[in-house]
């Protein structure tokens, strides 16, 4: 008992972020499964706030060995968590040893930094970004930590080009596998050539997790998502469409060797099964990455014209004669004449629609 009242640490420390109070907030998965929240970051923002230093006792004194504050991007393997690989590492030395004789406070200010990678935590590594405010003591040093989430936007095209991929036996079975990759997976299925006897097709999205190097490297694999989406035997000629929406899942964009230590990919997996319970697959690795929200700015009432009362009335347009009619014409794209494809999730999880309906 004697003992933990002496190491009692004798100051309680808070980091406040500026502006943090009109901040968006993100959440991110921590490694219990539960949903965190911190303030949103972006490369090359700057980070600054104020760390405050409350004595617990009113007139006692707190002698410290210099207190610094650290601006840290690191990545912890959960295989070797005595390692902490720091790729970002800024400090400010906020005061020299010395003693602290009432509650103080201090600026800090991380001008522009430099944040490479997005925040992750995945089944074998995590990624993070914190503050950390360090006043240095003989015995035990007083440490704070304060998380944020940082995203990477990336330049993403205006257009994806269709990708195709083929799924087939020689001579037995031919299907060619045509989409597109935006917020929604639009494309088509086309058996060419029908042998076999078809049972069903499935579809996933799979991430894989690459961590480590060489004969240390771990990996794993989650599905993410997967939907039947044919049920009963195709015919020759027989087009499928399918859509598939990104929004509702957790994703991160594509990360490929992030500083040397691990990876995320995405794959489309599409499965068929025939009668004997057979599988033939094939799998296509599709690119995921972040864009910028689009701010929608209120109109002001300034910047509303008022017309004044006294400007005379404009007279109304003629009226179309019958011998000029307006034409009208709707058109209508390929994917608005298919009909609705029905698809019943495996693993008795609950029915979704998949909609062919046109992109925006």
């Amino acid at each position: 008992m004697v003992t933990s009242l002496f190491f009692r640490p004798g100051a309680d420390i808070d980091i406040l972020l500026d502006g943090q109070d009109n901040r968006k907030l993100a959440e991110i998965k921590s490694e219990d499964g539960r949903k965190d929240k911190y303030h949103l970051y972006y490369d090359g923002e700057t980070v600054s706030g104020k760390v405050s230093i409350t004595l617990k006792k009113p007139g006692s004194k707190l002698e410290h060995q210099g207190i610094k504050v650290e601006f840290i991007g690191e990545i912890e393997l959960y295989q070797d968590r005595g390692n902490h690989h720091e790729f970002t590492s800024l400090v400010r030395e906020l005061a020299p040893p010395g003693e602290l004789i009432t509650s103080t406070s201090f600026s800090f200010e991380f001008l522009n930094v430099e944040k490479p990678y997005e925040s992750y935590t995945g089944t074998n590594v995590r990624l993070r970004y914190f503050v950390r405010v360090t006043v240095g003591r003989r015995i035990a040093d007083l440490i704070k930590e304060m998380d944020i989430i940082v995203h990477s936007l990336a330049s993403y095209p205006e257009m994806n080009s269709p990708i195709k991929m083929e799924v087939g036996i020689e001579e037995c079975l031919h299907i060619e596998f045509e989409y597109h990759l935006q917020d929604v997976i639009v494309g088509k299925i086309y058996f060419l050539l029908v042998r076999i006897k078809i049972k069903h097709m499935e579809i996933a999205i799979i991430k894989k997790e690459s961590t480590g190097i060489g004969q240390n490297t771990f990996n794993e694999n989650e599905t993410i998502a997967k939907y039947e989406i044919m049920d009963g035997a195709p015919v020759r000629g027989e087009s499928i469409p399918l859509r598939v929406f990104l929004a509702g899942y957790e994703l991160t964009p594509t990360m490929r060797d992030i500083n040397k230590k691990f990876s995320v990919r995405y794959y489309l997996n599409l499965v068929l099964v025939d009668e004997e319970d057979r599988r033939y697959f094939k799998q296509q690795e599709i690119v995921l990455w972040r864009k910028a929200e689009k701010i929608r700015k209120p109109i002001s009432s300034q910047s509303v014209e008022k017309v004044p009362a006294s400007l005379p009335q404009q007279p109304s347009p003629p009226p179309v004669s019958n011998s000029q009619p307006i034409k009208t014409e709707s058109v209508k794209t390929e994917m608005e004449k298919e009909e609705p494809v029905k698809t019943e999730p495996l693993d008795n999880e609950p029915v979704k629609t998949i909609k062919s309906e046109p992109t925006d």
